[in-house]
């Protein structure tokens, strides 16, 4: 740590409240533990206390975000099953994002905990890449290893054609699950 001062308590979770509010980009622990003089842990627990007081942030791969509502600004939301191997989901990834689609989660059905759920928020290639070189980095495993390759993604973009389009285009690449 340095000798600037720490920012306490209630007043750092509202530093960090309006911090993620007014940023567009992600925040990462450790950016925010270094600006407040704290550890990364002590943010990690700042977010979780905010989250119990339901505020909407996530955590992503590239950081924390406030989820912001936009009210004049109509998307559109569906649901779908994918299926593949580990080594396919970069393609899967930027196929969805090319359309213009955001992929806001993945989930899984684990048989011993149930439905698992991990927010990953890319829509761009810049994004995925970056979600990708950090699953490799960190050696960390796809949720997908669990339920050998199948999982399910919320996906969202301005208009349903969009998202039609990325469904046939993931079809097209055999990654959409159908029953065989």
């Amino acid at each position: 740590m340095t000798d600037k001062k720490k920012i306490l308590g209630d007043e750092r979770r509202q530093w960090i409240l309006q911090l993620l509010k007014h940023s567009s980009t992600p925040i990462t622990g450790g950016e925010l533990a270094k600006k407040a003089n704290v550890s990364r842990q002590i943010i990690v627990n700042d977010i979780t206390l905010l989250k119990a007081k339901n505020e909407p942030i996530i955590a992503t791969s590239q950081g924390y975000l406030f989820l912001q509502s936009s009210p004049h600004q109509q998307t559109f939301e569906k649901t779908i099953v994918c299926s593949h191997s580990t080594d396919r989901v970069q393609d899967e990834l930027n196929a969805l994002v090319d359309h213009g689609v955001t992929v806001k989660d993945v989930k899984i059905e684990h048989p011993v905990y149930g439905d698992l759920t991990a927010s990953i928020m890319v829509s761009n290639r810049q994004e995925v890449g970056q979600f990708i070189q950090k699953i490799h980095e960190t050696k960390a495993s796809y949720l997908s290893v669990l339920t050998g390759g199948i999982h399910i993604h919320t996906i969202e973009a301005p208009s349903e054609e969009q998202l039609n389009k990325a469904e046939e285009t993931l079809r097209e690449m055999g990654i959409l699950f159908t029953e065989k």
